[in-house]
């Protein structure tokens, strides 16, 4: 099943796929909610999964921004009142972590777990210089360029040994998609990622939640991660040693299995 529901003047997209409890599953900037393939296969056999195109992504409407990690944590609940999901158990990646976060801390009583992948409370200044910079190259870069270069920022060393020609395969689909995320999308995705910050409210999260980091990531590196584990009382850690931002791809099958076994323990 899929559909679209309007929040705030904008048009959502979202699908739904598998039964059983209900799960959310936010994507990080950039990529819509189809990245979720490999992880939504395995969730789907126990959980209702809803999967949404953040706003400023995939079939979802780009609107100029700025956006907000509050006004996308807005936008998850209108696809959740439109399906009649009370509460969920919600998993975000990056970006989608920090809407995670937001969810949690706006709408407690909607969220009865998290899982925060590769995420962050709030950018220090060397992580806003990044992401000003993405900007600025995404405008000049041929697609797969651009890609190759974020490639070179979110995987890490190892994966280059194991899987370069995947790398190379992804550069050749940027250059061929159809459908290209707009300047718009993605620079209003990309403010919301620098303009986040839930350092101060951390601790009203009350719900269990696992943290899982890639100790070799420079994008999102591990330190960002400890904060919110030592500011979410009761959190879970769990570190993938040769994995980078995309450790969830880097290392699939641990990843999915310690997530699946965190998401059954907590489910209602």
């Amino acid at each position: 099943m899929h559909g679209y529901v309007d929040s705030q003047g904008c048009q959502i997209y979202y699908q739904v796929r598998g039964g059983g409890p209900p799960l959310i599953l936010l994507m990080g900037f950039g990529a819509d909610g189809a990245v979720w393939e490999q992880h939504a296969a395995v969730y789907e056999q126990h959980f209702q999964c809803i999967i949404l195109d953040n706003r400023g992504v995939g079939q979802s409407d780009q609107p100029a921004g700025p956006y907000s990690t509050e006004m996308m944590a807005a936008d998850t609940i209108a696809v959740m009142d439109q399906l009649n999901v009370a509460t969920a158990q919600v998993a975000g990646i990056s970006m989608g972590g920090a809407i995670a976060q937001s969810i949690a801390i706006q709408y407690p009583d909607r969220v009865s777990s998290l899982c925060l992948i590769s995420t962050w409370p709030v950018f220090n200044q060397y992580a806003i210089s990044v992401y000003e910079n993405l900007k600025k190259i995404r405008r000049v870069a041929a697609p797969d360029v651009f890609m190759e270069l974020l490639q070179l920022w979110i995987f890490a060393p190892p994966y280059y040994e194991s899987d370069y020609q995947s790398l190379i395969e992804g550069q050749q689909a940027a250059l061929a998609t159809q459908t290209p995320q707009t300047t718009a999308g993605f620079d209003g995705q990309l403010d919301a990622c620098i303009h986040h910050n839930t350092v101060d409210r951390l601790h009203e999260i009350q719900v269990p939640t696992l943290i899982t980091i890639g100790m070799m990531d420079v994008f999102t590196p591990p330190a960002f991660s400890h904060i919110l584990h030592d500011k979410i009382a009761g959190s879970i850690i769990e570190r993938f040693p040769d994995g980078g931002h995309v450790h969830h791809w880097e290392d699939l099958d641990r990843f999915n299995r310690i997530t699946l076994d965190f998401l059954k323990r907590h489910q209602a």
